[in-house]
């Protein structure tokens, strides 16, 4: 498993042809809906994104705009149902299920529901991040894991049980549950909901630092406007389609 901020990220090149092709995220016409019959609604329309490697980049819009389902098709938590979107290179339209699970081993995911494991400590809840890493990353899971909640400020809170943490604590807790496996995207919605103003700039700041030192990617929805300065790009979605992109 590759240690923390360890790594230099390439020095970054012209953008061509080639490197938009090769970029870990490149949507294409994307068409999505929801229900059947009648009841069946649109909800995204003929997207097309392309998210450079390295980058933080910030999906806003209102309830409703589809940034969730834009984020969730992306990272194949959702089936694409018509269009392109190639993740790290694998086009997600028809891939099958071992495709899919082996694209979701090299990715990061932070939810507003921390969902942690009441029964666990704070380390072993960030060890659940490298199960699908195999028994090598499992056997030499405690240094990155100690190592991230110190990051995010838990070094005092290692062995504290989920009932004995605050709310801000157990969201940090599952941010590094989603990062100990130094996934090469992450994908993050809503993040900071849970956080106060210092916790989620702290959470956003190692998110860019990744993007940084380590070439990692960050697609992220927040209505959090304390963190956009941080973002490499701002896009913003209305009624299923993309109306603003900021870099």
């Amino acid at each position: 498993m590759r240690s923390w901020f360890k790594h230099t990220a390439p020095e970054a090149a012209p953008t061509s042809g080639a490197d938009i092709e090769n970029a870990p995220i490149v949507i294409k016409g994307l068409n999505h809906w929801f229900g059947r019959g009648e009841a069946r609604k649109q909800a995204l329309f003929d997207v097309d994104l392309t998210i450079e490697r390295g980058k933080l980049v910030i999906l806003m819009g209102a309830s409703g705009s589809g940034k969730t389902t834009l984020l969730t098709l992306a990272g194949c938590l959702r089936d694409v149902q018509d269009g392109s979107a190639k993740l790290l290179g694998d086009e997600l339209n028809g891939a099958s299920e071992d495709l899919l699970v082996a694209c979701r081993r090299r990715l990061g995911f932070i939810f507003q529901a921390h969902n942690l494991h009441e029964s666990l400590t704070a380390m072993q809840n960030v060890r659940m991040g490298l199960e699908v890493h195999g028994p090598q990353a499992r056997k030499d899971w405690q240094t990155p894991a100690s190592h991230l909640l110190s990051l995010l400020g838990l070094g005092d809170r290692l062995d504290y049980l989920p009932g004995n943490l605050s709310g801000g604590q157990k969201q940090r807790v599952a941010v590094a549950r989603a990062l100990v496996g130094n996934p090469d995207m992450v994908f993050a919605d809503e993040p900071t909901a849970a956080l106060d103003k210092e916790s989620g700039h702290q959470v956003v700041s190692l998110l860019k630092r990744l993007g940084t030192e380590r070439n990692t990617t960050t697609l992220m929805v927040t209505h959090d406007n304390k963190v956009l300065e941080l973002a490499d790009r701002i896009i913003t979605m209305e009624d299923g389609r993309i109306v603003r992109d900021e870099s």
